[in-house]
């Protein structure tokens, strides 16, 4: 109801100005300009497989898990209460390491945030510079995007731009390949003339920061790995600590039994002496 309402109002206002002067209208397909532009098939394929592989990862974790907990289940009526508590600690150990990865993988901040923004985000910008640019050159005063959330009734092929705008980014990207095949020729005479030729402080800077980033990312995966296997080795030496007392105290009470079997086997012997005696 609302895009219905947008929709007259933007009619209304469109009128009203077109009483002014002609407006000139366009509209593009952004999904048909995407899906065929080589770079943006290229990068989704590759988002779309470590996506798959995370998923794979997540999931193995996930089905170990059930299984932790199934075999906990079964054998629940059998175990001591110590070693249930060990069990039921090991699992909650993984799951924090499921939730960890899923947040680390699929996060606001993740990995596939930061990969598509790397990826994809500069093929669209590219659409949109190409969109901007043939919208001054031919003075259009509006350009839709098919799919968005205003809905088109009626649409003329002769106001899509679609095939304008992919044949804008082509001729763009012959310009930068171009540029780069130049960029390379001349790099090539440089390093001829000049093969030991240091970096200026600006590419110096940029790489630092570079490597640092990349350390720092590193130290953090390192350190979140350290804190997990230390409260596992924590858990460990719990568990190793609760069954030394557990056999120390089986021991206590087989020694225990022992003595008490010995004292019964004296008197009993004690009580057959006195009764040989007494017959005597």
């Amino acid at each position: 109801m609302k895009k219905f309402f947008l929709l007259i109002v933007l009619s209304l206002s469109v009128s009203n100005i077109w009483s002014q002067r002609n407006q000139i209208i366009a509209y593009i397909d952004m999904e048909y300009i995407l899906e065929n532009v080589p770079e943006y098939l290229e990068a989704q394929n590759t988002l779309d497989s470590k996506v798959a592989r995370w998923r794979k990862k997540l999931d193995d974790q996930a089905r170990f898990i059930e299984v932790l907990k199934t075999d906990l289940a079964n054998e629940k009526a059998i175990l001591t209460k110590e070693i249930i508590e060990e069990k039921e600690e090991e699992i909650t150990l993984k799951q924090e390491e499921l939730r960890r990865l899923e947040s680390l993988y699929f996060g606001p901040k993740g990995d596939m945030f930061l990969i598509r923004k790397q990826l994809v985000k500069p093929i669209q910008d590219q659409v949109y510079n190409a969109i901007q640019s043939i919208a001054k050159r031919k003075k259009y005063d509006f350009v839709f995007e098919k799919s968005s959330d205003l809905i088109m009734l009626y649409s003329n092929k002769k106001y899509d731009i679609s095939d304008l705008v992919l044949s804008s980014i082509d001729r763009t990207r012959l310009q930068k390949k171009k540029e780069e095949t130049r960029k390379q020729k001349n790099e090539a005479r440089k390093k001829k003339s000049a093969p030991n030729r240091e970096l200026t402080e600006k590419q110096k800077e940029a790489q630092k920061k570079l490597q640092e980033a990349e350390a720092k990312k590193i130290a953090d995966r390192e350190a979140k790995k350290k804190a997990i296997e230390d409260k596992r080795k924590e858990l460990l030496k719990k568990r190793e600590e609760k069954r030394r007392l557990l056999r120390e105290k089986k021991e206590a009470l087989r020694k225990k039994k022992e003595e008490e079997k010995k004292k019964k086997e004296e008197e009993r012997k004690k009580r057959q002496k006195q009764k040989e005696n007494n017959n005597i």
